[in-house]
């Protein structure tokens, strides 16, 4: 059986339907749907996405042989509809060509208006038409689009002007007009014959003639801008699978262009910003499709009341509207209530809001397009919720029509889109932690936190990258921005946590410390300039950008207990203090999953007692130093338990690379030698003696408790005396105590013998008892692949995917960023395996192990808290591979919510 490639549509009967948008790309699925319902729609033919896949394998000119037979079939069933003859001189039938991949990429793609024409059929177009002025006006559009489309005229230089608007320009500044409207038909005619110079002159080729030659161009451009720059990045952002291809739809051609009756527009069943239930789009008299979006001339509201708020942000007066700017509902009022009707028609159809295209031929109504509409994530949860009211849609329909990750939108402060609009960009990063940030750049944490707390100010804080001694600078600041690091290095984690705006390895940027100058393509910032940050889109802007904060409304909050109404797996945060638990808990978090201890000592007295433990000679000088910092750590406990009340907290002890707390400035070694009463000589030995050649593998976790076990003992006594204290004012902790970096049985057991004995000492003294648990962090893969070894003693599991991708790939985290771009664009990776958990690696290691550890222990409890565990499909992984929780960053944990639902809805079906 031979394989079909063309699809045909028209005159209310199609070839396709809606579910094949995989083979005929989602404006081709949509045409041939319309078609069926009986929407007007100019007939025509899709070319399927596997062509695409076919072209990149065998080449331009076999594809041409393949489709050929095909193609001439379905164009000879257009000219039948149309009564006109593709080519021919006196009856021509002209076509569009467009793009069409599976899952909608406004504008990422080619488009090719009114092709067929040429110099004879150009003079027939206008015979038949008795419009000379629009068939010109056609005709000096298809060359422009074909030139640069197909033929490839683009700017010599990136500095210039596009060489077809540079001479339409010199052609309008000639006659003196300001509008491509205004130039005559012999204007016109000389525009072709310029363009067709100009494509002479660029080429060295005639521009073609033959109709066929140039619907193969134009079939093949599109193919072609699969792969082009943008349309690759569209793809990354949205990852939209490049395998999939596109289709390539040819329609007859209808025309917005023939006079005062005639128009093109785009319209939304529903508001893309708000979500608004309001019909609303923009058109123009007497125009083409491409002329809406190319902001030469200025669209007009559809509706009244679109029209009415536009004035009224203008300025304009009411009688000044209606003369100059009519809606279409006021100017075509038949043609406005029949799309009216259509618009309807569609949404009731696809239960979704709907994004469509049409175009009015002398006072007829064409459809052209239709698509579930992009939009914005308020929108996108009111739409959904909407819908849902309104009866449209069940309540597993509404859950899975919301893009888990767009949420981040109604969390963190946005940019004003008007500000936006005209900000100046600097340079791009990686979007570490989202939202919208602007501040004074610092280069120095004190020096941030010294501006934030004194005078009040607004900081970025700009780093190489930031370390453990950062946090007090990162905390006061509105934002960071690193040039180095990946997605999970400090800055992007710690970012998250606090839900910071933060853009991280940004390549680009020069920081000098001692100027205090940040260099970027040769411009110079200083300290105390203003920069903004989204880090939503690792853009970074100069100047001060205006943003609005995220405000959660009932539509929000419906969704979430929707979402908590399906899910199975819970979900908890990853929140190291008090204030973090307290936004966590806000969000819906179940318990805390993962309270990373040494982030607790970044703070005054704190930090001198901790480098006073790690600094002294012996074990009495070390439990002295943790004497003072017992009371800090217990108080910090006390206040994650009390706003986690009854509810499950992971406590990790200790498990930091010891060189990153010792100060490696001489001031800071000139304090802790005044503090200790040493020489400045003993600290830079002690310093010296804790180098590691790879501190990430080196003294850190279990092997620290193990070798000072005094650390366990004191942590142990805060978690414990805190709980037992809050007991008595009435509020339940919940303390899981966890043991880092395991990755011998034996290790863990040398600890829990340690927690065990000194909780006994702390219920004998305080004459009471708590409940407890003590488990593990599975994250070194020796203990994934002896998991029913070490849950013969761990009571739990809680998976640390950051280390252990970074352990099974042999990646170092803080340094992927040198070259995750080159695998990324090679294909090596798809994605970076720091963001979205690598499922047939990684994964398997946590499958193995959940598994393993429950054949030894049934009611293990398992759990994951690397940064995977607020990304959507490593969440769903997560639902699949049996695991009771996933904690993630506390302005994550609405993604994971409703990640963990849809996990539910997509196994049931």
């Amino acid at each position: 059986m031979s394989t079909k490639r063309v699809y045909f549509f028209g005159n209310g009967t199609a070839e396709g339907q809606a579910g094949m948008k995989l083979l005929l790309g989602g404006k081709g699925a949509n045409l041939a749907e319309m078609n069926l319902i009986g929407v007007p729609v100019p007939p025509g033919f899709t070319i399927t996405t596997e062509v695409c896949k076919e072209y990149y394998s065998l080449g331009k000119e076999e594809v041409i042989k393949l489709i050929t037979p095909e193609v001439e079939e379905a164009i000879a069933k257009v000219e039948d509809l149309m009564k006109s003859k593709f080519g021919d001189v006196e009856n021509p039938l002209l076509v569009s060509v467009r793009s069409g991949a599976p899952a909608s990429m406004p504008g990422m793609m080619d488009t090719i208006l009114n092709l067929g024409l040429n110099d004879e059929v150009v003079e027939g177009l206008a015979r038949k038409t008795g419009n000379e002025r629009f068939a010109w006006d056609s005709y000096r559009r298809f060359v422009q689009m074909y030139g640069d489309v197909v033929l490839g005229m683009k700017p010599v230089n990136k500095e210039d002007i596009d060489p077809f608007e540079a001479i339409i320009e010199e052609m309008k500044e000639a006659r003196g007009v300001e509008l491509d409207t205004d130039l005559t038909v012999e204007d016109l005619k000389l525009l072709v014959a310029k363009f067709k110079e100009a494509v002479k002159a660029q080429t060295g080729h005639d521009f073609p003639a033959s109709a066929y030659e140039q619907l193969w161009g134009a079939v093949c451009a599109v193919f072609s801008s699969w792969m082009n720059e943008r349309a690759i990045l569209y793809r990354q952002m949205e990852n939209i699978p490049e395998e999939w291809g596109t289709a390539v739809n040819v329609q007859a051609m209808v025309f917005g262009n023939m006079g005062e009756t005639s128009a093109t527009g785009v319209c939304f069943s529903r508001d893309a910003a708000t979500g608004e239930n309001l019909f609303n789009g923009e058109y123009l008299i007497n125009a083409q499709g491409e002329d809406v979006v190319a902001g030469i001339r200025t669209p007009r509201e559809i509706t009244k009341i679109g029209s009415q708020r536009w004035a009224d942000r203008a300025g304009i007066s009411e009688e000044e509207r209606v003369a100059t700017m009519p809606s279409l509902e006021e100017a075509m009022p038949e043609i406005y209530k029949e799309l009216d009707a259509l618009q309807t028609k569609l949404e009731d159809h696809y239960r979704d809001m709907q994004d469509m295209e049409f175009t009015v031929q002398e006072g007829k109504l064409w459809m052209l397009q239709t698509r579930n509409g992009k939009r914005t994530g308020l929108a996108m949860v009111k739409i959904a919720m909407d819908l849902l009211k309104e009866g449209y849609i069940d309540e597993k329909t509404a859950l899975m029509k919301i893009e888990p990750n767009k949420l981040d939108e109604l969390l963190h402060p946005v940019f004003d889109k008007a500000a936006l609009a005209s900000a100046k960009r600097i340079t791009r990063g990686l979007p570490a932690s989202p939202g919208a940030a602007t501040g004074k750049i610092v280069f120095f944490a004190d020096d941030a936190a010294k501006l934030h707390n004194e005078g009040g100010h607004r900081v970025i804080l700009v780093r190489n990258e930031t370390s453990p001694e950062d946090l007090a600078g990162m905390q006061v600041a509105e934002g960071i921005l690193t040039a180095r690091g990946g997605m999970t290095s400090h800055a992007a984690v710690v970012a998250r946590g606090m839900g910071k705006c933060c853009v991280s390895g940004a390549g680009a940027l020069k920081i000098d410390y001692k100027a205090r100058t940040l260099t970027v393509d040769g411009n110079v910032y200083n300290e105390g300039d203003f920069i903004s940050l989204n880090g939503t889109t690792g853009e970074v802007y100069e100047g001060m950008v205006d943003t609005k904060a995220a405000e959660l409304d009932p539509d929000f909050e419906a969704l979430m207990a929707l979402a908590d109404k399906y899910a199975k797996l819970t979900v908890r945060a990853n929140a190291d203090t008090g204030h973090d638990a307290q936004i966590a808990r806000s969000f819906g978090a179940q318990g805390i999953g993962l309270c990373r201890t040494e982030h607790m000592f970044f703070e005054g007295d704190k930090i001198k007692a901790m480098r006073r433990m790690i600094l002294a000679e012996n074990a009495e000088g070390r439990r002295e130093a943790l004497s003072r910092i017992l009371p800090y750590q217990k108080d910090d406990f006390k206040s994650i338990f009390r706003e986690m009340n009854g509810l499950p907290v992971t406590v990790r002890l200790l498990d930091p690379p010891l060189h990153e707390f010792v100060p490696h400035d001489l001031k800071g070694q000139q304090e802790m030698a005044e503090d200790m009463g040493i020489s400045m000589e003993q600290i830079q030995h002690r310093i010296e003696s804790l180098s590691e050649q790879n501190p990430m593998l080196g003294h850190r976790g279990c092997r620290l408790g193990n070798t000072y076990p005094e650390i366990t003992e004191m942590q142990t006594r805060a978690i414990i005396s805190a709980a037992l204290e809050l007991k008595k004012e009435g509020v339940t902790a919940v303390p899981e105590i966890m043991v880092p970096l395991t990755g011998i049985l034996y290790e863990f057991k040398e600890q829990e013998s340690v927690i065990r004995a000194t909780a006994e000492k702390v219920f004998e003294e305080m004459g009471d008892r708590i409940d407890f648990t003590v488990g593990t962090m599975i994250e070194v893969p020796r203990a994934a692949l002896t998991a029913n070894r070490i849950a013969s003693s761990a009571e739990f599991f809680s998976f640390g995917t950051n280390d252990l991708t970074q352990m099974t790939f042999g990646y170092s985290r803080d340094d992927i960023a040198s070259f995750l771009p080159v695998y990324l664009e090679k294909k090596i990776l798809k994605v970076d395996p720091f963001q979205v958990l690598d499922q047939n690696g990684v994964g398997q290691l946590v499958k193995m192990a959940t598994e393993k550890g429950r054949a030894e222990r049934p009611n293990l409890k398992c759990g994951i808290c690397g940064e995977h565990g607020g990304e959507p499909s490593s969440v769903k992984f997560c639902h699949r591979t049996g695991l009771n929780y996933v904690s993630c960053s506390p302005f994550r944990v609405p993604i994971a919510r409703l990640a963990a639902a849809q996990a539910v809805i997509e196994e049931q079906a």
